[in-house]
């Protein structure tokens, strides 16, 4: 009985020993800035995290998603910026802005990502403390992943999915990603495809010089109608089937308001809201539970069905109907 008692105890001992040996040699994962810094090809990414002050930021706790571009994604955008522009002089509110248009503050696989959807950056819009933050567009096809619009030739693709960090993920893109404007999320997004190839026609230069004129300090907010809400507008028996270029001018400017980047939380039930017409045009806001309907000048409802999605010039709001204003 000693034996046996003195065997199991020896067993034991040799267990223990063994798995605190297996566990103190066992690898400690990395952070996202130990990874990037453990690659070359990420040498311009640390030099850029270092200078904007966002090291530790990416090297601590929490959970985000990066997405990481290599040292050629960079000297391609800082070319495209002038001549002897480097992350060494580039102005660093810029850099720490475009840096942060990379980053999700949540871990998001490969695997999680949507056919199609937005996600919020880190990067704000002013250097207000609350200040929203750029969405990005996020799309799936097949296993690839492209941002804001990107395809398989063309845009921001992710080459490398799921490296995985301690504090996160980090996916390896092709370019660096662009702040966007207005008129690049209404490209981006396949939904509006309809409203782009309106905007974008001969007869609508004006309008389409007004969205692009629009800057951060003179911002707009666009309801931006889809293409299902386009073809029953345009088809038989819409209100706008026939109208001529400028009653169709007329009708994109009643989708822009003169009022600003209003997010969906500054709007207010019964809000009356002025529109880019001349003259000024109005909608009013009505609010439901958990809903938001635009009512046109025709008592039409044009319902929300996906809000904020922030631009560095203003915000988009996507609606299923096309606005009707007085022609």
């Amino acid at each position: 009985m000693k034996k046996l008692t003195k065997f199991i105890g020896m067993a034991l001992l040799s267990l223990t020993i063994f798995s605190c040996s297996s566990s103190d040699s066992s690898p400690t994962q990395q952070t996202i800035v130990g990874i990037a810094s453990a690659d070359a090809q990420f040498s311009t990414l640390v030099t850029a995290l270092n200078r904007t002050g966002l090291t530790a930021t990416l090297n601590g706790g929490g959970q985000y998603t990066v997405f990481a571009p290599t040292n050629t994604a960079f000297q391609t955008f800082f070319a495209s910026l002038g001549s002897g522009v480097t992350v060494d002089n580039v102005d660093v509110t810029v850099l720490k802005n475009i840096l942060l248009n990379h980053v999700i503050g949540s871990e998001i696989k490969s695997t999680a990502v949507p056919a199609a959807g937005y996600v919020s950056t880190l990067s704000p819009i002013n250097t207000t403390p609350t200040s929203p933050t750029i969405s990005m567009f996020v799309q799936k096809v097949g296993s690839d992943v492209f941002i804001n619009g990107g395809t398989a030739t063309t845009g921001v693709k992710v080459t490398t999915a799921d490296v995985d960090a301690s504090n996160g993920v980090i996916h390896i893109v092709n370019k660096v990603i662009a702040i966007p404007t207005v008129v690049d999320h209404v490209v981006a997004n396949p939904d509006f495809e309809t409203l782009q190839t309106v905007v974008t026609s001969a007869d609508q230069s004006a309008v389409l010089a007004a969205l692009s004129g629009l800057t951060a300090a003179t911002p707009a907010t666009l309801f931006a109608p889809n293409n299902a809400a386009f073809a029953t507008a345009l088809g038989t028996g819409g209100f706008a089937n026939g109208a001529t270029a400028a009653q169709v001018t007329k009708v994109l400017q009643y989708h822009v308001t003169t009022a600003g980047n209003v997010r969906s939380s500054q709007l207010t039930n019964n809000q009356v809201v002025g529109m880019f017409t001349s003259p000024v045009q109005n909608v009013t806001v009505i609010l439901g539970t958990g809903t938001v309907d635009i009512k046109d000048t025709a008592n039409n409802l044009s319902r929300v069905y996906q809000a904020d999605i922030q631009c560095s010039n203003g915000v988009i709001h996507a609606i299923n109907k096309v606005l009707q204003p007085v022609l």
